[in-house]
């Protein structure tokens, strides 16, 4: 379940990305959030429901409920503009919490560490564009774009291949993969071309699951 809340992350990570950029109408996006975030809380649900109070299962999709549920916000903000600071707040929520993960999971999975690092910056962007209201619409946007299929995507479908990253090499890659994300975003940002938005009616989102 956690790859394939993956590959609807990735999928929603680029379409918020695409709207930032403004190549997607928001309202578009909105719909496509709220699918991507309801179908996420559904299927976390549905193990929750079956975990039998397993700890390390509910650990394994808290995450997932996290992203699920700011996918869906994301969703409504932009379908009824409901204002987007109460949004950026929980992103910060979200950041901080994926911090722990990331730190929990150093000696246990390190890519996994990495990746969770990654979204806990993708989840800081959205605090300061959304709640500080910081002025980095189009940075956020290019470091969606850029982080939406190299650290939810690819990861799932190797994942679901029976070949998730493992090892000194890998965890290696994850992390200039994340280096590529946010130095490739500002490279990318300062390229001329369309503002990009920043307003409720066209934010973003995350990240990924508990493996995203």
């Amino acid at each position: 379940m956690a790859y394939i809340c993956l590959v609807l992350s990735g999928a929603a990570l680029l379409i918020n990305g695409l709207t930032l950029l403004g190549r997607v109408p928001g309202r578009d996006s909105g719909v496509f959030n709220v699918l991507i975030g309801g179908l996420q809380l559904v299927l976390c649900t549905a193990v929750s429901v079956t975990a039998d109070g397993s700890l390390p299962v509910l650990l394994s999709i808290a995450g997932t409920f996290l992203f699920g549920l700011t996918y869906l916000y994301v969703g409504i903000d932009a379908l009824a503009g409901l204002g987007s600071t109460g949004l950026g707040w929980f992103c910060g929520l979200v950041a901080a919490i994926a911090v722990v993960f990331a730190v929990s999971n150093v000696t246990v999975d390190p890519v996994l560490a990495v990746l969770w690092a990654t979204w806990a910056g993708l989840w800081t962007l959205f605090f300061l564009l959304l709640a500080l209201g910081r002025d980095l619409g189009r940075y956020t946007a290019w470091a969606l774009v850029l982080a939406s299929q190299t650290t939810t995507t690819a990861p799932a479908l190797l994942g679901l291949s029976g070949r998730w990253p493992a090892g000194a090499a890998w965890t290696v890659g994850a992390a200039l993969v994340a280096l590529v994300v946010f130095v490739g975003a500002a490279v990318l940002s300062r390229r001329g071309g369309r503002r990009a938005p920043s307003t409720p009616a066209q934010p973003q989102v995350v990240t990924p699951t508990a493996t995203a």
